[in-house]
């Protein structure tokens, strides 16, 4: 496959190296430790089978989705080398 001036095997390393960071931004983001019996935000009850299912837990299924919509969209980068391609 032509890709200009990268060397064979260079295209898959990026795609590698991104789904790597991918992979250890969502390791950051699980939660550890003991679960909380009730919510961090609004300090209702958080039901026995989600601190089960998802240890460290410290939010209600509600305030966890209101937390999901605030975060921002990973933006990943482009690691490529030619200018065309950082094109959108």
């Amino acid at each position: 496959m032509a890709v200009g001036w990268a060397r064979e095997g260079a295209v898959q390393e990026q795609i590698e190296a991104t789904v790597e960071d991918a992979v250890q931004l969502a390791r950051s983001r699980l939660p550890e430790g003991e679960s909380f019996i009730k919510c961090e935000e609004c300090e209702i009850e958080i039901p026995a089978a989600r601190r089960k299912a998802v240890p460290g837990v410290r939010l209600c299924i509600q305030c966890q989705e209101e937390l999901e919509k605030k975060q921002t969209a990973i933006s990943y980068y482009n690691r490529s080398g030619n200018k065309d391609s950082q094109l959108k």
